[in-house]
């Protein structure tokens, strides 16, 4: 059962605590729940771990956190665009844990599957395999990856409906899904909630896995690269 709330704020009262684990969608800049990581940061939660794709860029997304201190761990695959991710990972002060893009999906995609391990040959030979249990399949060597299932998941969606059905758009739709599946409490903002159920055909996330809803404020979306060209430069 979906329950629906009046604010960001509302919605995430109560689901999180000081040590929490979260997982939040987005890549960049792009399907960040930003609601939601405000409310989070209102929340003053401290050492809190984030699993994320990355940690947004300095003063945006989910680099609020950083700046209020709240988080003592992050499991990421990028930290290119945030100085104060990487300051604060090089001076000690947080632990951060490097997981290929495409193992993080997978982790996520397992924890929400009920499924605690799998088998990858990606890292295999690098410091992200050290540590880790190897098995040889057909004469190669794979790791052991352990599917992630955190405490709360925070979600950015287009659309939702009244039974918590969600449709995500153009990049938007990145790790949300899979990141809508791992959390055991998963809290999410929608641009629109539809009168209507959603066509069941084009249902990206199945209500089942939504817990609490609430609709986004408007906003403009931030751009995490600007990249543009002075007019008259544009060859006929």
């Amino acid at each position: 059962m979906t329950s629906w709330f009046t604010s960001a704020t509302e919605a995430i009262a109560g689901s999180v605590c000081d040590g929490s684990v979260i997982v939040v969608g987005g890549f960049g800049l792009s399907g960040n729940p930003t609601d939601l990581i405000e409310a989070l940061r209102d929340t003053g939660a401290k050492d809190l771990t984030i699993v994320s794709n990355n940690m947004g860029i300095d003063g945006q997304g989910l680099g609020l956190l950083l700046e209020n201190q709240q988080v003592a761990k992050v499991v990421a695959s990028y930290v290119g665009e945030n100085k104060l991710f990487a300051q604060q990972y090089l001076n000690g002060s947080l632990e951060v844990e490097f997981v290929p893009q495409g193992t993080l999906a997978e982790r996520l995609r397992a924890g929400g599957a009920g499924i605690p391990g799998f088998y990858t040959a990606t890292g295999v030979g690098t410091l992200v395999a050290e540590g880790k249990p190897h098995a040889d399949f057909d004469g190669k060597t794979y790791v052991l990856e352990r599917g992630i299932v955190a405490d709360v998941a925070l979600i950015h969606a287009h659309t939702a409906d009244a039974a918590g059905n969600l449709i995500y758009r153009h990049t938007a739709r990145n790790f949300n899904p899979l990141a809508a599946t791992a959390g055991r409490v998963t809290i999410v903002e929608a641009e629109v909630i539809a009168d209507e159920f959603i066509d069941p055909n084009i249902v990206v996330t199945p209500g089942i896995f939504v817990n609490r809803l609430v609709q986004s404020r408007p906003r403009e979306k931030e751009i995490e690269q600007r990249t543009t060209r002075p007019r008259g430069e544009i060859s006929a």
